[in-house]
């Protein structure tokens, strides 16, 4: 188990180490195993490699982001040029529905509506945007379009688990309500959480997910 001292000077390396990231504007605190990374970027997508990077460091429990995102001189745009490049990346995207997304857009942070048939699809049509030159957050408020009851669906959720390689799958616990599941248990890193609440959201049917899980090294 590290200690928070130890833990702070790993995630500050990993920063330095990740070449998208300007690791000297970002502060790192950490209490409890839990990390904190305040400061300044230059872009969401810098926001988001930096948050990645921190994910990639063992003994992280939970993430707290308190970054700013600050554009450059050279990376302003207008509202009406990003929603111009928000359309165009959400019309190239094989994944997202032809006419299926709203995009909304202000003082760079874009909003997404809309309905869709998949989770893949909700997360390829934020996923489209995000890396876009100007903007400065994005909020995802794309529904799912109920398709079946998921109530019988437990253990293909499971199986899929064990399919997808997740180390101990029995230490992931599996509850569904309606068209919701509930994930509770214990998973050894952030891709091994992540390929569970994928493999959640990959069951027809499924609405929403709740990431109960703990993180045990």
């Amino acid at each position: 188990m590290k200690t928070d001292t130890q833990l702070q000077q790993d995630v500050i390396a990993e920063l330095r180490w990740e070449p998208s990231v300007q690791s000297e504007r970002i502060g790192v605190e950490v209490k409890d195993g839990v990390v904190t990374l305040t400061g300044q970027v230059n872009s969401y997508s810098e926001k988001l490699y930096a948050e990645s990077a921190t994910q990639r460091v063992a003994g992280v429990n939970a993430l707290a982001v308190e970054l700013n995102v600050e554009l450059p001189g050279s990376g302003q745009r207008t509202d009406a040029d990003i929603a111009r490049s928000v359309r165009t990346g959400l019309e190239w995207s094989t994944a997202v529905p032809t006419g299926a997304i709203k995009a909304m857009v202000e003082g760079g942070w874009v909003t997404l509506t809309g309905e869709v048939d998949w989770q893949y699809q909700r997360r390829a049509a934020a996923d489209s945007v995000r890396y876009l030159a100007g903007v400065t957050g994005v909020s995802d408020e794309i529904a799912i379009k109920p398709k079946v009851r998921v109530s019988a669906v437990v253990g293909d959720i499971e199986a899929a688990l064990k399919r997808s390689a997740v180390e101990d799958a029995k230490r992931i616990s599996v509850s569904v309500q309606g068209a919701e599941v509930t994930l509770t248990g214990t998973v050894h890193s952030w891709t091994e959480r992540d390929t569970a609440t994928t493999s959640a959201w990959a069951t027809p049917g499924v609405l929403n997910v709740v990431d109960k899980m703990t993180m045990s090294y």
